[in-house]
């Protein structure tokens, strides 16, 4: 074996063993799969990836995904041995409290670490959203004489992730859309959590992903970084269509009675197991976290081309700057998630008294005035862009350039290519969710989606990392209740709204109408945060008049007065969300004019409100006032949190029904009648008391 092979084979076995040795040291973890897979990471990282550990912001950077998240002491030991801030002592806690190597890998835990994997499937998929933004970014700012953004997403992917139904949902649309600059490993070691992939995994997964279009190489022995090296230059080679390279390994290699079985999938391997691999592969057993100086040397050596790489990259940005300042100036504000100043002025303006309409169609006005002037704003539904409104009319298809359109219907109009600005998902929902997370992760893009409410069920998953990670994600849900009508109950939400609401860092806003519509996108937008979930009417709307009311701009603490009857405090609150706004309204007034005081309340956002200083919050919702009644189409459940234990909520207690809207609204309860009654039933118990 020549000296360069010897260094080879130290860098790996010391990928193997700082990975295993901090499994032991937690007694938790999963050491299989880094121990499989050290010379796939090996090969990537020492002469494939693109990145600068003293930078991990670069915008050129190639994207790193490690899709099987179980396996992130793999992830934290090649970012500790090329260079970034990672100690040695950082991989010593591992999984422990408040360290920056969870177990799981997190996204802004540790540098380096793109993006929180862990529940299989969702990183595979964000990274379909990584490599839509690349392409669409390269088409929108690059230039024949320059290029600026040119960087491949790799991914690291066990048999898990292959098995779970939203990776078939995202590489079928990768596929659909060429996206060459998308590679996946896939360690294929045959093994999972229960034993081996025989069990439930037995199709052939190569086949599969040639018929989505895919580009699939093998490498038979995953020990051989020269086998593993030629196959990654093929992939990087084939730029139109994204690649898969099945990479042969033993799960737990060299453990000499644990590997290849799913004993060291889950479970540290033990000491006296680990110590047998330390022997059988010629590793010393003391000291742990043993780091030989030649491999620091080699990795750190390759960390500094990436300096240089980044210097070439500055350089030839300054000459773009020169040539193209605008766009420079552009792709700047746009990476650094910044909004074009002024974008608030093109909001739309409603006049009072305006003709009733669907808060889904102010939805739609609101993007087509927005879009010209954020052109980071992306997106797209799954295939219901007819019915939810959310295209950026004349902006463009994100398809496949030489893709013929001859035949294709349902173009929203401009450019048909990478520089196309609305996806086209497909019935995708859970890959859209995925998706739109990677392209926030990426940065570059402001992403939407738009589905039915009922349907954020599908999505859910991506949605709560997208809370997770604090990303701006904007989720658009239309036909938002029974009001939808004869489409029955497989699509009329009951409880998803307050699902939503259960998700941290996730904002829920349900506006009222047309006013409150162009307030919401105002908030999602300015939300940096973290996601925003808009839940739109698919039925018209009256449009409050503002003259007579409290303006809508109160929607951005989430909760506001609309209205009352008098000055003081009231003896009845009547709080409402989205369409049933407007009923809480007419009920106020009637019970006013019978000589009882009322305070109205529009209440769109809980998570808004709840946010807001303890002394606004009273003085929207007096605790003295114990006479409540909440009105919303949905679950009750929850609504305590505003009404108590005393008061009354009017929603749903079961799914609802295929019947004209005016006809469900009266059926369940929804009326005006309703609230009435049940105020005064509060009234009237509290005088008995």
């Amino acid at each position: 074996m020549s000296k360069t092979n010897d260094l080879e084979v130290k860098c790996i076995n010391t990928i193997r063993f700082l990975a295993a040795d901090a499994v032991e040291k937690a007694k938790s973890g999963h050491p299989g799969m880094p121990m499989g897979a050290a010379a796939t990471a090996h090969t990537l990282w020492a002469s494939h990836l693109k990145h600068n550990p003293a930078n991990p912001q670069w915008i050129d950077r190639d994207r790193f995904v490690l899709s099987a998240g179980h396996a992130s002491m793999l992830l934290y030991v090649m970012l500790h041995l090329t260079g970034y801030d990672l100690s040695l002592d950082d991989l010593k806690v591992f999984r422990q409290w408040e360290s920056r190597t969870p177990g799981h890998p997190e996204y802004r835990c540790a540098p380096g670490v793109e993006v929180t994997t862990g529940p299989l499937g969702q990183g595979l998929s964000n990274a379909v959203g990584m490599a839509i933004a690349e392409a669409h970014l390269a088409a929108r700012f690059n230039r024949p004489d320059s290029e600026v953004i040119n960087h491949f997403t790799y991914v690291m992917a066990s048999d898990g992730d292959l098995m779970e139904g939203v990776t078939a949902e995202a590489c079928s649309l990768a596929g659909h859309l060429g996206l060459g600059k998308l590679i996946v490993l896939y360690d294929d070691n045959r093994v999972s959590l229960a034993g081996s992939t025989g069990l439930a995994f037995t199709e052939d997964v190569g086949k599969r992903y040639e018929a989505y279009g895919w580009q699939v190489l093998r490498v038979p022995e995953g020990n051989r970084p020269a086998a593993i090296d030629a196959a990654l230059q093929q992939a990087r080679a084939d730029v139109t269509r994204p690649s898969i390279l099945f990479v042969q390994t033993t799960i737990g290699y060299g453990a000499p009675h644990k590997q290849g079985t799913a004993d060291s999938h889950g479970s540290p391997l033990g000491q006296d197991e680990l110590n047998a691999a330390k022997e059988n592969l010629g590793w010393p057993l003391e000291p742990t976290f043993f780091v030989p100086g030649e491999v620091t040397d080699f990795y750190r050596s390759a960390a500094e081309q990436g300096k240089v790489r980044e210097a070439q990259w500055l350089q030839n940005f300054e000459h773009y700057g020169r040539q193209y300042p605008e766009l420079a100036a552009e792709l700047r504000r746009v990476m650094a998630g910044q909004l074009p100043d002024d974008w608030e002025k093109a909001l739309p303006v409603y006049e009072d008294g305006a003709a009733d309409v669907a808060t889904r169609k102010v939805g739609e006005t609101v993007m087509q005035a927005l879009a010209p002037c954020i052109p980071e704003l992306m997106g797209g539904s799954a295939d219901l862009n007819p019915s939810c409104f959310t295209w950026l009319k004349g902006l463009g298809d994100f398809q496949r350039p030489g893709l013929s359109p001859e035949g294709v219907q349902g173009r929203v109009g401009g450019s048909w290519g990478y520089e196309g600005r609305n996806v086209h998902y497909g019935v995708r929902e859970h890959a859209m969710g995925s998706i739109a997370v990677g392209m926030a992760l990426h940065g570059g893009v402001v992403p939407y989606t738009a589905t039915f409410l009922t349907f954020a069920d599908y999505m859910r998953p991506p949605m709560r990392l997208s809370a997770l990670m604090g990303l701006r994600v904007i989720y658009v849900f239309t036909h938002d209740s029974i009001g939808l009508g004869e489409d029955g109950p497989t699509h009329q939400p009951i409880e998803q709204v307050m699902n939503l609401r259960a998700v941290p860092n996730l904002t829920v806003i349900r506006p009222a109408d047309a006013h409150e519509t162009v307030e919401a996108w105002r908030e999602a937008l300015s939300n940096s945060e973290g996601p925003t979930a808009l839940i739109f009417s698919r039925q018209n709307l009256p449009v409050l008049d503002q003259k007579k009311l409290a303006p809508a701009k109160g929607l951005q603490k989430g909760g506001y007065i609309l209205w009352e009857s008098g000055e003081g405090i009231p003896e009845v609150l009547l709080i409402g969300t989205g369409s049933e706004v407007p009923l809480v309204l007419e009920a106020g007034k009637r019970l006013a004019a019978e000589g009882i005081a009322v305070r109205v309340v529009s209440l769109p956002s809980w998570e808004l409100f709840d946010r807001q200083p303890a002394a606004y919050r009273e003085a929207v919702l007096p605790s003295a006032v114990r006479v409540r009644v909440a009105v919303e189409a949905g679950i009750k459940l929850g609504w305590e949190h505003y009404v108590g234990l005393d008061g009354t909520v009017i929603g749903m207690d079961g799914f609802g029904a295929s019947a004209p809207a005016k006809v469900l609204v009266e059926k369940f309860g929804m009326t005006v009648d309703n609230v009435m009654k049940a105020a005064k039933a509060l009234l009237h118990a509290g005088v008995l008391s």
